[in-house]
């Protein structure tokens, strides 16, 4: 059994979105795959968010370090604000220090066999980057999302450190990994050279198979009124559902569709307030809700107790995919997907089918696309034919291309 540095800034107990999911289905699928992961994080008191709950996520099996961190801006600002350059490369360059010294101590107790590493954060990039330089052990860096999506656009201290450390990591890691071709695409059009020397690889995200037990039967033929989800975070930029709002008053208005046909559920989507104000203004809010968040599990079982799914993802995320997607596609309902024409996520769909796509901010589209789909739920779709072919969207799926990567560099 060989072994790997998993450095992961987000990992349980954290509650920061879903980020440490990718990490845990690596380190879960692994060890059958010839890998033991050791896993290096930061101490709770790092996160801004946590949930005891969350440990319960990490395999029995895996072993989990914890060093040293603060977090800039809630633990060395004064009333909230914090010189710039304390930043570099991100708020919690405090793990840096700690972090190589217990990797070192971690990598010679062990007898590891290569390095990986997740951004963001890029301070867990700047740990590996010295790790494997102080050892000469074979590093992956994975990119989760691309620096230019990530990066706090208002700390031009953090803004430049984090761009010279992207150009460390492309030149000195034996392969990074992204989670979509777009993405790839991107830092190869940037940096040519390490395009040319295949060292860019896409190992794409996707849902855990152990999260979906004891699920109920996916089944379609319901009748009206049906039901549409939305399960996750909604803001003005990238994922603005005002025209979507504006498509349901004008339904609404015309007589064409209303609450006697479908409603809306908009699960945890943050910014209420000025959603509700939206859905006042369309004379919507006995078709909208807009619910509070839940665990994990029971967002599964809504969306498994669903009709359909609805995805918000505009054009200037083409290069990402929403975490959300793949659960989607596990879940086997069918997708309502306000999307950019040409982007990854849009891929994915066309090629799972089972989707209707349009644009996020065209109402003509969007109204056209929402009555067809709504005939559609009418007459019945068979979601168990669907279910045979999405296996390769898994997360284990994902680790065994994780394992062969590994191999590859470990000489």
């Amino acid at each position: 059994m060989k072994r790997v540095l998993m450095i992961a800034f987000h990992f349980p107990p954290v509650a920061m979105g879903s980020g440490h999911l990718r990490t845990l289905g690596f380190a879960r699928h692994l060890p059958s795959l010839g890998w033991e992961p050791i896993v290096l994080s930061a101490i709770a008191a790092a996160f801004p968010r946590v949930d005891a709950d969350n440990l319960k996520l990490i395999p029995e099996n895996c072993r989990v370090h914890r060093t040293f961190a603060l977090d800039v801006r809630r633990h060395l600002s004064i009333r909230g604000k914090y010189a710039g350059f304390m930043a570099q490369p991100d708020g919690w360059a405090s793990w840096w220090p700690a972090a190589v010294l217990q990797g070192l101590r971690l990598i010679r107790r062990h007898q590891i066999d290569a390095i990986w590493s997740t951004y963001p954060i890029m301070t867990a990039h700047c740990v590996a980057h010295t790790l494997s330089r102080r050892t000469g052990l074979p590093w992956v860096a994975d990119f989760r999302d691309p620096v230019a999506s990530s990066v706090d656009a208002g700390n031009r201290f953090a803004v430049a450190s984090q761009r010279r450390w992207e150009q460390r990591v492309l030149a000195h890691a034996a392969r990074t990994v992204f989670t979509t071709p777009g993405a790839m695409r991107g830092y190869a059009e940037r940096y040519p050279q390490v395009s040319r020397d295949n060292r860019l690889i896409v190992i794409p995200n996707g849902y855990d198979e152990a999260d979906f037990s004891a699920m109920p039967t996916v089944s379609g033929g319901r009748t009206a009124p049906f039901v549409l989800v939305h399960s996750g975070l909604l803001y003005p930029d990238g994922r603005d559902p005002s025209a979507f709002f504006a498509v349901l008053g004008k339904l609404k208005r015309s007589g064409k569709a209303g609450p006697e046909m479908f409603r809306v559920v908009l699960r945890a989507s943050g910014s209420e307030a000025q959603y509700q104000q939206q859905i006042d203004r369309c004379d919507i809010a006995d078709i909208v809700t807009l619910a509070s968040p839940v665990s994990s599990r029971e967002a599964l079982l809504e969306q498994a107790a669903a009709d359909g799914l609805l995805l918000f993802q505009g054009s200037r995320f083409d290069r990402q995919i929403p975490a959300k997607v793949y659960e989607y596609l596990r879940v086997g309902k069918p997708i309502f997907a306000l999307v950019g024409e040409h982007g990854d996520t849009a891929g994915v769909l066309r090629e799972a089918g089972n989707a209707e796509l349009v644009p996020l901010d065209n109402e003509s589209r969007i109204e056209q696309g929402l009555l067809r789909f709504l005939d559609f739920l009418a007459e019945g779709p068979d979601l168990q034919a669907h279910r045979s072919s999405i296996e390769k969207w898994s997360r284990r799926h994902g680790a065994v291309k994780l394992a062969h990567l590994l191999d590859e560099v470990v000489v």
